[in-house]
């Protein structure tokens, strides 16, 4: 079996943002610096002068190109499609030369602006893709409407894509169903998001606090959320909700003011750093996700002995809870069932203590000890194929 130190390159487009793929790449990037002893490099397109939102080993380089990408949200079309064309022209000019110089065992891609020529860089280095996000969702997170022009456009840039990502040594998705979404590939593998800390206790469940954390979008269907407290609140008058995230809370805080709800009982608050404190302060959990890619909040409040209640959405839920063993299933879009199911929680403490004990046994197989075996097994394996 190949043992050594790995050199290890991931490409994202920045650190400073609270997002979940952010969040893992830094689990990831440290754990393999600091327990593996792997040389690990993260190349970033933007936040110049701005630091990791979450914690990253001092062992992991960053080199920030700074190339601005995000400028372009607010340009002109025209001036936009000029930009774009510059900044990825110098983006593939400055990869190529970076990795040249680094010499890497592998680059790893979140699938970002990179997946357009990664593979046509001649480094020497094995390039692999993370896909974060489930293939149906993959171009369109925030929209539920679609038309002939725009589904011309998908399938032409899907078609594209697809050939991309089978030029790749290999493509890590989440779960066996994001596997099975892409069967003109046969170079996909299937490994889980691991657990982003550790604790060495669990929730009392004392505290009759619901949570939710991910972003104020479409995706993450908080305005059925809202909906479903909204029939809740009334007939549960000591308990609240609590919902943490990053983007513009304005429509929620709007449709919050719209239903009636008790700002003191609904918050609605900005992203937090140290989410395990959160959870530990909670006794449910509750996923009301249109779609996921993966569903790591899921584990992460798992792992800290807290009951779930979640949308069964594409991807992700169904292959980490075990529906009324250490959490429960509703149908996508059905308030009712998603209050219902939350406030048979609520009323049962018994209830919630079963749950807890299985959600945290059910966890266990998302450490990061678990996790990083399986990324070494496929560099391992991915080395052996040059007869290393």
């Amino acid at each position: 079996m190949i043992n050594r130190n790995y050199k290890i390159v991931y490409c994202i487009p920045a650190l400073y943002s609270a997002g979940g793929v952010e969040r893992i790449v830094s689990v990831k990037a440290s754990y393999f610096a600091d327990i593996l002893g792997y040389d690990v490099t993260v190349i970033v397109t933007e936040g110049k002068g701005r630091a990791s939102f979450f914690p990253l080993s001092d062992k992991v380089k960053v080199i920030n190109f700074e190339l601005g990408f995000e400028e372009l949200w607010k340009a002109p079309f025209l001036m936009k499609v000029f930009l774009y064309l510059r900044k990825q022209r110098r983006y593939k000019s400055l990869l190529a030369s970076e990795l040249m110089h680094i010499h890497p065992d592998f680059t790893v891609s979140m699938l970002r602006r990179e997946i357009n020529y990664l593979t046509s860089l001649r480094d020497g280095s094995k390039k692999i893709g993370e896909l974060h996000v489930n293939r149906a969702n993959y171009r369109n997170f925030e929209e539920n409407e679609s038309n002939f022009l725009k589904n011309i456009f998908a399938k032409i840039w899907m078609d594209s894509l697809v050939r991309k990502l089978k030029k790749l040594d290999r493509l890590v998705v989440l779960t066996e169903k994001s596997k099975a979404s892409w069967p003109e590939l046969s170079n996909v593998e299937v490994i889980p998001d691991p657990l982003p800390f550790h604790v060495d206790t669990k929730s009392s469940l004392a505290s009759k606090r619901i949570i939710t954390i991910g972003r104020y979008a479409y995706q993450k269907g908080y305005d059925m959320l809202l909906h479903a407290w909204a029939e809740i609140e009334k007939n549960n008058p000591d308990w609240q909700l609590a919902i943490y995230g990053m983007g513009d809370r304005t429509p929620y805080q709007n449709l919050k003011i719209e239903l009636g709800l008790d700002s003191e009982r609904c918050q609605l608050n900005g992203p937090v750093e140290d989410v395990g404190k959160e959870y530990l302060n909670s006794s449910i959990f509750v996923l009301p996700s249109r779609f996921e890619g993966f569903g790591l909040v899921i584990i992460e409040a798992m792992s800290c002995g807290v009951p779930v209640v979640a949308y069964n959405c594409p991807m992700g839920p169904d292959e980490i809870i075990t529906d009324g063993e250490d959490g429960y299933f509703v149908p996508v879009g059905d308030v009712h069932a998603l209050a219902d199911k939350l406030q048979m929680l609520m009323q049962d403490e018994d209830l919630r203590r079963r749950f807890s004990e299985s959600a945290c046994r059910h966890s266990a197989k998302y450490h990061i000890e678990a996790i990083s075996r399986q990324w070494t097994h496929l560099f391992n394996q991915l080395k052996e194929t040059d007869g290393v």
